[in-house]
């Protein structure tokens, strides 16, 4: 039987949870699927949960944290993992971003996080995730922020962003909210390392209806594509795949205003915004 994998528990939380789960199973005498046989639940969930790349649900934990009788440790571990700002599924992402020398988005329901001000953040934060409390959602915006210090890098990465017409006709927060989020995308979009198209609604049916896009490029590895859907995100590392999402930005792209009439686009629904009321969609 091959030895088993090693995690660095300084990783990330959910590492650190493994290690401790492993130790502690190790401890009681029990194999993976003798615990496994105990919360009731699959010897295969025991190992995701031991190899970090997946947090049990909070039952489950319980059951783990008696059984093994960690006093409340196991407890204590998942409830600061659910209180990280970043989730499982988009940390390595972000630590794929902090590295990339350029990236490219497609988003279709919101300003991206990287351009995001703070006040459309916490708008789109709280009315996303609506079990948070008050304090939950200011460390998740905090954190979102936080990210946008990669644009003001000495040699920050080139940022290209499609956004789709929904994104500047949706008032989130308001009509004040919104000419501020806009306004401070097109103060973005003039620096030279960043560009931004929209995505008309003219432009009908296209490839990335699914959800954002985003592919990221890097100085010595190959390029990655990250889905994203309101809760959940997914990774994709394979070359293969990874050409076919970058053919399906480019049909975006292709598809999308030139930067100037996306600029005037925006500015005319910051006008609208400035009497108040909701931006003719027409």
């Amino acid at each position: 039987m091959p030895a088993p994998k090693e995690l660095d528990p300084s990783a990330s939380l959910t590492a650190l949870y493994g290690v401790k789960l492993r130790k502690l199973r190790v401890r009681a005498g029990f194999t993976q699927r003798g615990l496994g046989d105990l919360i009731p639940l699959a010897h295969s969930r025991i190992a995701q949960f031991e190899l970090g790349k997946e947090t049990p649900p909070e039952d489950v934990n319980a059951r783990l944290d008696e059984i093994l009788e960690a006093d409340g440790d196991l407890v204590d571990l998942w409830t600061h993992i659910k209180r990280t700002p970043i989730p499982d599924w988009a940390r390595k992402f972000v630590a794929y971003e902090a590295r990339a020398n350029a990236m490219h988005k497609y988003t279709a329901h919101s300003v991206p996080g990287l351009l995001q001000t703070e006040a459309y953040a916490r708008e789109v934060l709280r009315h996303g995730q609506p079990w948070c409390t008050v304090q939950e959602i200011e460390e998740n915006v905090a954190a979102r922020l936080n990210r946008q210090s990669l644009l003001r890098k000495p040699r920050p990465p080139l940022l290209w962003v499609v956004l789709d017409e929904s994104v500047i006709r949706r008032p989130v927060g308001g009509p004040a909210v919104m000419r501020e989020q806009l306004a401070s995308v097109l103060e973005a979009a003039r620096a030279p390392h960043v560009e931004v198209q929209v995505l008309p609604f003219a432009a009908g049916a296209h490839s990335a209806m699914g959800g954002s896009l985003t592919l990221l490029s890097f100085d010595n590895a190959p390029d990655v594509a990250y889905l994203e859907a309101g809760h959940s995100g997914e990774l994709v590392e394979d070359r293969a795949m990874v050409t076919r999402h970058s053919h399906r930005y480019d049909l975006v792209h292709a598809r999308a205003l030139p930067p100037e009439a996306s600029v005037a686009l925006i500015r005319r629904a910051m006008k609208e915004y400035e009497t108040c009321a909701v931006p003719d969609p027409t």
